[in-house]
């Protein structure tokens, strides 16, 4: 997820087609993660999918760029920042991709929201962001609707349900970076530079592992509809980070972040018709327990922003 910062004054016109693009981000984003669960399922090493995301969505990024005439140079310090994002993006691809391969999306998609907590603690930490206890007391007790999600899923599926933890971990860095660089280079450069950074690090790896015997990294050539899982897994990463670029320039985040949510019912549809999959009651109320918590926090930062926007208005007294 790419998250520019948003503009102040956008047209309320303009305000129900980021909406829209939201939603479509949300139904579209867990049909890559179906695609990798379809491809791994098949017999593709988790490395190889994790590689085929960023090879298919850096052929697909840049003709859009050319397209767009986006200016695509960088400078050092942009470039290394970049790097970073690949490299966070790659882990927290890899991390879901393993968990998926053996336990249901919507478990895994749960256990990885705990996301946005981790990304507070953390924006308090590394860029010293006002958080106050309320915020805090959400994220312990999110962190608690993902212990409902991954007591089960241990239970069932062992050391792997930890997994889409080692996600939320690294997405969150991968956020961190993503805001750092957000004012300093085009939402559709990122992406493809991310891209490029992603295949010049993935791609040696796999050549390099070629024959090991190393499962997750040991190659194999795809047979048919294993290239179309392959395939799809870089195709719907590129429309659904594509929409989600788009929304937020059409809409403030704090309008679009509450329907992110929704992602988790995609999710749960689409694992239901297409593996059989639909979480138990204790999952459900994990998933309850995080999106209760993330809405909570979602709905203090828009509180806290009106506060400091009030602020920043008010006029000063001369003495």
């Amino acid at each position: 997820m790419t998250s520019p910062a948003p503009s102040s004054a956008r047209p309320t016109d303009r305000i129900l087609p980021g909406v829209a693009l939201m939603l479509a981000f949300c139904v579209l984003a867990p049909l890559l993660d179906v695609a990798s669960k379809l491809a791994a399922e098949s017999g593709m090493p988790v490395g190889q999918i994790t590689t085929a995301r960023f090879v298919v969505q850096g052929a697909l990024m840049l003709p859009v760029l050319l397209l767009m005439g986006v200016p695509w140079r960088t400078d050092r310090r942009v470039a290394s920042l970049l790097l970073m994002r690949a490299v966070f993006l790659i882990l927290s691809t890899f991390s879901f991709v393993s968990g998926i391969a053996v336990m249901p999306v919507a478990d895994a998609l749960a256990i990885a929201f705990v996301e946005p907590f981790i990304l507070l603690i953390l924006g308090s930490l590394i860029f010293g962001d006002e958080v106050g206890p309320r915020r805090i007391a959400a994220s312990v007790v999110g962190f608690g609707g993902a212990l409902l999600v991954i007591q089960p899923s241990l239970a069932t599926f062992g050391l792997v349900a930890l997994w889409p933890l080692g996600t939320a971990f690294a997405f969150a860095f991968y956020m961190l970076v993503t805001r750092a660089m957000s004012d300093r280079i085009h939402p559709v450069a990122m992406q493809l530079h991310t891209s490029l950074a992603g295949m010049a690090i993935c791609l040696p790896l796999l050549v390099l592992f070629d024959g090991s015997g190393i499962g997750p990294l040991d190659a194999l050539e795809p047979q048919g509809l294993q290239w179309l899982w392959l395939f799809g897994v870089g195709f719907w990463a590129a429309i659904s980070h594509m929409c989600m670029t788009y929304a937020l320039k059409f809409a403030p985040s704090a309008t679009l972040a509450p329907l992110h949510y929704t992602e988790i019912i995609a999710a749960v549809i689409l694992g239901y018709l297409i593996f059989d999959d639909f979480p138990n009651p204790l999952t459900w109320a994990g998933i309850a327990v995080i999106t209760g918590s993330g809405l909570y926090i979602i709905h203090r930062e828009r509180l806290s922003a009106r506060v400091k926007r009030r602020a920043a208005i008010l006029p000063v007294e001369v003495p």
